[in-house]
């Protein structure tokens, strides 16, 4: 029957490989995964058959791909941790700093970080730098200066630090910043009395320069007396007294009000 309609049976073959294929292509279409990345998140995909996909980075919204592949999601925002570290200043005392690093992964380098770090890369990484330089940095300073003077400047060498020690790693360090330094009651106090006496003996420094510049203003303005008063008397002649009584004289008699002029009672005429 089937070599009486040989193009009949050629065409059902053909008809029944199509369906196959069809059916095959619905089976793997329902069996296909969605996978939404949220907002500021990246994605890396990871395949059970081919690995990490190292040549792409998934950013925000909708992505398809294939049952036996996952896509892992990463924060790639600025997230900020607190560290509490002990350390030992360079005259050996211990100190407990209080310190918050600001970081994210680079995006585009997600892949590279999955396969080094993985999504742990904060504890892997980060921590364990930021505690290594931490103390490699508090080792060149005195408690007194880590207390007081120096902790901007210690702030800006261990971020220095940070960002030397992790770049090569594709993490983005913003900020490291030291929240709180902590030292022993006593050493504490000490510092404490230490800054006050210091800050006597400006207050006394400037108390006395102070009295210093007054003096030498009042000296100033006794010596400009001095030399007003010897001008004065060395321009008092007789003839410029005279004319200076003729001149008051004249405005005298020129005034309207009542008046006794007595004349001749001097030496010189004047009244």
């Amino acid at each position: 029957m089937a070599n009486q309609y040989p193009n009949i049976t050629r065409a059902l073959s053909r008809i029944g490989v199509l369906a196959g294929f069809f059916v095959l292509a619905l089976i793997m279409g329902a069996g296909c995964m969605f996978t939404t990345v949220g907002a500021g998140e990246g994605g890396v995909k990871f395949s059970q058959f081919t690995g990490t996909d190292s040549d792409q980075s998934y950013g925000e919204g909708f992505h398809v791909h294939a049952p036996w592949a996952d896509i892992i999601e990463y924060d790639v925002r600025f997230q900020e941790t607190m560290e509490q570290i002990t350390a030992l200043s360079n005259n050996g005392l211990s100190i407990r700093m209080d310190i918050s690093v600001r970081y994210r992964p680079i995006m585009e380098e997600l892949p590279q970080i999955h396969q080094t770090f993985g999504p742990d890369y904060y504890r892997k990484l980060v921590q364990p730098e930021l505690r290594s330089v931490a103390r490699e940095v508090v080792g060149r300073y005195t408690p007194e200066e880590l207390y007081s003077s120096k902790r901007t400047e210690l702030q800006e060498q261990i971020a220095a630090g940070m960002i030397s020690a992790v770049e090569a790693q594709n993490i983005d360090i913003n900020a490291v910043l030291i929240r709180d330094v902590q030292l022993p009651d006593q050493i504490r106090a000490s510092i404490e009395r230490k800054l006050q006496e210091e800050q006597e003996a400006q207050r006394y420094q400037f108390t006395l320069e102070k009295e210093q510049l007054e003096a030498q203003r009042k000296k100033i303005e006794a010596e400009g007396q001095s030399e007003y008063q010897r001008i004065i008397t060395a321009s008092l002649s007789p003839q410029f007294l005279r004319f200076k009584g003729i001149e008051a004289t004249r405005e005298l008699a020129n005034s309207e009000n009542s008046k006794t002029v007595v004349i001749g009672s001097g030496g010189d005429g004047l009244p």
